[in-house]
């Protein structure tokens, strides 16, 4: 019988000693975390950043009620590279991960390119491998795009990278479902299964700690938008606008429609207050290809788009809300740069990562930024590395050739460097937003700084080099 009571005994104690555990794991959780990733969304793309034809009233709610960054940058003027710095706050340079996947191939340019790496390799820890670790949930919705092409991607999936859960694009002929999904059916709009999609884990998982990563693939091409808003939007267009696109236009509405139905669930689940959602865009609009407008998107004011080495291609929106830490309907003007968003997230749900992964993560925190957005990030530059050719970075017609480039800004100055010619251009973007007063001649001397910065940096990162291709026709 004392055998009996004492074993009894011990049970109780042990599961006593479970549920007090249970308790303080669930006080002790971090928020929900919720990332929305636009594609090929420019600078001025949303209502909120000056659009004057996007309506983005969901998106412009959520920058009502937290931080919008005007001077925040994807860290590469292509998508694969951008995601890929977002989840593990390294530089794409540092990844040898520089460029979309598959790439362009170009023979017969100038240059060859190196021997990137065409996926997201294991030892890569995640936000989402970080998070689990803590116990949250982990779940991609939307584009993933860091797998091989060819070969076994299975191993490369979004599962195979800390998340629990992935909801990919469903068959589709460009942006409407050719079979039914969920419950969406034949001929739905992609972009509104995704979000229903969304909405469901939000649901299930509302007891959290949850991380989702919604990667949308518009407003990225083929351009097309449902039909009703195409012609809502073709009664909207102003004369002598900068978008002017209806159809892209339409695009951006069921963006930012996908983004107030997730919100809406969030806010269901009484979970509004205990969720920290961030918006931002993998690149700038694709507005030049093959040095010629595309006709899809301008990015005015700033220079070219998507692919190129000026500010159309890599500045990008960025929103920020914290509940109960962002001051709302605020604004920060410090540049801030998508490897970022690891250390950030980190610090937000304290988590602490792997300490191995955080030696050679290149981000810095934006919690400073997040309390105080009038605050300073302890950080001389920012750098940009594509050693690669891309259609939307082709110089126009009468132009110097652009191709593979290098940049870096600091403080006010930003100075680009070219690859195929050593050429080097200089900026003062405080002055020259539309980057079209090249000061490399006038100012030598600050050009060589930025330069020698440039090189450092390079070194430090093993960045990978094009090197002079064999095959080169100038033809």
């Amino acid at each position: 019988m004392q055998t009996a009571l004492r074993d009894r005994t011990t049970i109780c104690c042990a599961a006593i000693v479970a549920f007090l555990t249970f308790c303080n794991v669930a006080n002790s959780a971090g928020p929900n975390v919720v990332i929305f990733l636009a594609d090929d969304l420019g600078w001025t793309g949303l209502g909120c950043f000056g659009s004057d034809l996007h309506e983005t009233p969901h998106l412009d709610r959520l920058a009502s009620e937290g931080v919008k960054f005007t001077e925040a940058y994807s860290a590469c003027t292509v998508c694969s590279p951008s995601r890929a710095a977002i989840l593990t706050g390294k530089y794409p340079a540092r990844l040898h991960l520089t460029d979309f996947i598959a790439g362009q191939n170009r023979p017969t340019a100038k240059l060859a390119i190196p021997d990137w790496t065409k996926f997201l390799k294991h030892e890569e820890v995640t936000i989402a491998e970080a998070l689990k670790a803590e116990g949250y949930k982990t779940a991609q919705v939307g584009k993933w795009h860091l797998d091989p092409k060819g070969g076994d991607r299975s191993l490369y999936e979004p599962v195979d990278h800390g998340f629990d859960r992935q909801v990919l694009k469903p068959p589709a002929r460009g942006y409407f479902m050719t079979a039914p999904a969920g419950d969406c059916k034949k001929g739905d709009y992609t972009t509104d299964y995704l979000a229903a999609e969304a909405v469901k884990i939000v649901d299930e998982w509302k007891d959290g700690p949850f991380f989702l990563y919604f990667a949308f693939h518009v407003p990225h091409t083929p351009i097309q938008g449902k039909s009703e808003l195409v012609e809502a939007y073709a009664s909207k267009v102003k004369l002598n606008a900068i978008h002017d696109n209806p159809t892209y236009a339409a695009m951006v509405q069921s963006l930012d429609d996908a983004v107030g139905n997730v919100r809406e669930a969030i806010a269901r689940n009484g979970l509004a207050d205990n969720t920290v959602i961030l918006f931002t865009s993998d690149n700038g609009g694709l507005s030049y290809k093959f040095g010629q407008p595309t006709g899809i998107v301008r990015n005015d004011p700033l220079r070219r788009g998507k692919g190129a080495g000026y500010e159309g291609g890599v500045r990008t929106p960025l929103i920020v809300k914290w509940p109960g830490v962002t001051p709302s309907g605020a604004q920060c003007d410090e540049p801030v740069l998508g490897i970022d968003f690891y250390p950030t997230i980190l610090e937000i749900t304290g988590a602490s990562g792997d300490a191995n992964h955080n030696e050679h993560v290149d981000g810095l925190s934006l919690v400073p930024l997040l309390k105080d957005p009038n605050a300073n990030l302890a950080r001389d530059a920012i750098f940009w590395h594509y050693p690669h050719y891309h259609a939307g970075g082709d110089a126009p017609p009468g132009h110097l050739s652009d191709g593979p480039y290098a940049a870096i800004r600091t403080g006010d100055w930003k100075l680009v460097e070219f690859y195929e010619d050593a050429r080097v251009e200089l900026y003062n973007l405080r002055d020259d937003l539309s980057e079209s007063n090249d000061l490399a001649e006038k100012l030598p001397r600050k050009a060589s700084e930025l330069r020698r910065a440039l090189d450092t940096w390079r070194t430090e990162v093993s960045a990978q080099l094009p090197t002079p291709n064999p095959n080169y026709r100038p033809d």
